[in-house]
C-alpha cells in the first residue's frame, strides 16, 4: 500500500511538471548542402552536454571507441548473453535469491520483493501489476514457501517479453530503411555501426544517411563506423536539412541497388517540442518518398538510465510511430529491469539488445533467451 501511495503521488507531480513545461526555440534547418565536410576525424573531446531535466531527459556524449576484437574460439551465444546480463542478474536476481531463502510466503516477503524490483527499475507500474499476479499465483497454484515464487516471476516476465518482442523488418520492395532515433549519448551511432556490420557480413549492400546535421561531431562519428563497416555514407554539410539527408540517402538507396538504408537522427532532447516535430517532418519526408510505411523506427535507450529510458521511449513514440526498442549498455547496469518496464508499460517491441562491446553484441532480442540468462542461478563464466 505505501507503494501504490508514492505511485500515486509520483503520477500527480510528473503530471503538473508536464503542464508547465515551456517549448524552446530549436535551430531554425537551412537549405541543403551537397559539400562533403573534412575528412579529417576531430578528437572526440569536448561536447555540450545538456542537463538533465525533471521531465526525464537525458543526454551525453557518445564516443566511438574502438569495439573489442572478436575472439578466435567464439563462447556460445547463451554463455555470451548470460555474461552479458551479469550485471543485472548479481543486482535483480542475486538479491531476490536471498529473499526467497525465507522458509514462507508471508506479507514481509512480497514487500520486499517490490523493493527490489523497483530498486532494478521494472518500475512502479510493472511491479505492482507482477506482484498482484504472484499474491493470485500463491493461492491458485496453492504455493507454501518462498522459494517457489522464483520460477513464477520468471514465467510472469518471459510472458510480458514475449508478448512485446519482434524480428526486424526486411522489405524486398527496394531498399528497407530503418530510422534511428534517441537521445545523445544512448548508443545510436553504435547501434547504427553494428548493423551495419552485421548485414555487410550477411553479403547485403548497406548505406547509412547521416542526419544528425546539428553537430559536425556526429556526422563524423558516423563516417568512422561507416569506413569501419566497409559502407556507404550519404552526408551534408553542418546545419543542412536533415529530411534532406534522408531524402538523398533513400535516392541512392535506389540508385546503388542497396538492400538496406539506415538514417540517423539528431540527438534532440525529448521535451523539446519543436525538435521532436522536426522529427516526424523527416519521418513524413521518407514515408512519402517510399511511398510506403518506413520498415523500423528504433528508439536507442541506455539502460544504465533506468526511468529515464522509459521516458524517452514514451515521449520519441509520440513523435513518431516507433516500431522497436534497442535497449543498450545492458551489460553496465545492475538495473536491466527496465526492459521489462518499457515493454509493459508501452507495449513497444523489444527488437535488439547491446551486451558488449563487441561488433556482434548488439542481438536480435528474444524473451525466451533473455529470462533464462537473467535467471539462471551459478557463477558467470
Amino acid at each position: 500500500m505505501v507503494l501504490r501511495n508514492l505511485f500515486r503521488r509520483k503520477a500527480a507531480q510528473e503530471q503538473q511538471g508536464e503542464e508547465t513545461q515551456q517549448t524552446q526555440p530549436g535551430p531554425a534547418p537551412v537549405e541543403a548542402q551537397t559539400d562533403d565536410v573534412p575528412d579529417s576525424v576531430e578528437t572526440q573531446g569536448e561536447r555540450d552536454i545538456e542537463a538533465v531535466a525533471e521531465a526525464g531527459q537525458f543526454s551525453g556524449v557518445e564516443t566511438v571507441d574502438e569495439p573489442t576484437p572478436e575472439p578466435t574460439e567464439k563462447k556460445g551465444l547463451f554463455a555470451r548473453l548470460k555474461q552479458g546480463l551479469s550485471k543485472t542478474r548479481n543486482g535483480f536476481v542475486g538479491k531476490m535469491d536471498r529473499l526467497l531463502t525465507k522458509s514462507d510466503i508471508d506479507e514481509d516477503v512480497f514487500e520486499e520483493l517490490e523493493a527490489i524490483m523497483v530498486q532494478a527499475d521494472m518500475g512502479v507500474q510493472t511491479t505492482l501489476a507482477l506482484i498482484d499476479r504472484l499474491r493470485d499465483a500463491v493461492k491458485e497454484r496453492r504455493l507454501k514457501h518462498a522459494e517457489e515464487l522464483r520460477p513464477v516471476l520468471a514465467e510472469f516476465v518471459t510472458e510480458i517479453l514475449s508478448r512485446n518482442s519482434g524480428q526486424l523488418a526486411m522489405s524486398e520492395d527496394g531498399p528497407a530503411v530503418y530510422l534511428v532515433v534517441g537521445v545523445n549519448g544512448a548508443g545510436k551511432t553504435t547501434t547504427i555501426g553494428k548493423l551495419a556490420y552485421r548485414y555487410k557480413q550477411q553479403g547485403k549492400k548497406v548505406i547509412l544517411g547521416a542526419g544528425d546535421t546539428f553537430r559536425a561531431a556526429a556526422i563524423e562519428q558516423l563516417g568512422v563506423w561507416a569506413d569501419r563497416a566497409g559502407v556507404e555514407m550519404i552526408k551534408h554539410q553542418e546545419g543542412a536539412d536533415p529530411a534532406a539527408v534522408a531524402f538523398d540517402s533513400i535516392q541512392a538507396g535506389r540508385a546503388r541497388n542497396a538492400d538496406l538504408v539506415i538514417i540517423d537522427t539528431a540527438g534532440r532532447l525529448q521535451n523539446k517540442t519543436n525538435l521532436m516535430k522536426e522529427l516526424s517532418k523527416v519521418h513524413r519526408v521518407v514515408e512519402k518518398e517510399l511511398g510506403r510505411p518506413v520498415d523500423e523506427v528504433l528508439i536507442a535507450v541506455d539502460a544504465t538510465t533506468g526511468q529515464n529510458a522509459l521516458s524517452q521511449a514514451k515521449l520519441f513514440s509520440e513523435a513518431t510511430p516507433v516500431s522497436g526498442v534497442v535497449l543498450t549498455k545492458l551489460d553496465s547496469t545492475a538495473k536491466g529491469g527496465i526492459i521489462v518496464a518499457i515493454a509493459h508499460e508501452l507495449g513497444i517491441p523489444i527488437k535488439l539488445i547491446g551486451i558488449g562491446e563487441r561488433y556482434d553484441d548488439l542481438r536480435n532480442f528474444d524473451a525466451t533467451d533473455f529470462v533464462d540468462a537473467l535467471f539462471e542461478s551459478g557463477e558467470d563464466e
